[in-house]
């Protein structure tokens, strides 16, 4: 996982795939580590269609995994306003190279003060990593 980067927000990579490859990709991987896609956002149409602006093509999918999911909700009803883990893809304007990140899901620990779901945290923050490294 050496191509694997942490960030400010989470964690991202270059990857060798198309854009169109990468979102493909990064759907399936995320797939075997129990997640699923529940929103898909093309921001590059939607920015066109809403304010004639054009943007490097990027996506934002809404990744959950039930079982993670459901065991945060119990513990912290109101943390699903951090759900679900935001996973984009997008296509660097400066190089043209394709960049996946996912959010760190111990966000939800630091932002909730809430030591007793960071094992949740740390796991799901497991998984998602694992999903990139494998894009």
């Amino acid at each position: 996982m050496a191509d694997v980067k942490k960030g400010k927000y989470g964690y991202s990579r270059v990857v060798d795939l198309s854009y169109e490859q990468a979102v493909e990709r990064v759907t399936a991987t995320l797939k075997e580590q129990g997640f699923g896609i529940l929103t898909e956002i093309d921001v590059k149409a939607t920015l066109k269609k809403k304010i004639d602006k054009d943007f490097t093509k990027y996506v934002i999918l809404g990744a959950c995994n039930p079982h993670l999911a459901h065991q945060a909700l119990t513990g912290e009803i109101d943390v699903g306003l951090l759900l679900p883990c935001n996973v984009t893809v997008y296509q660097n304007p400066a190089d043209g190279k394709t960049v996946v990140s996912v959010l760190d899901p111990e966000t939800m620990v630091t932002l909730t003060g809430r030591a007793d779901i960071q094992p949740l945290a740390q796991q799901a923050r497991e998984k998602v990593v694992a999903a990139l490294a494998a894009v």
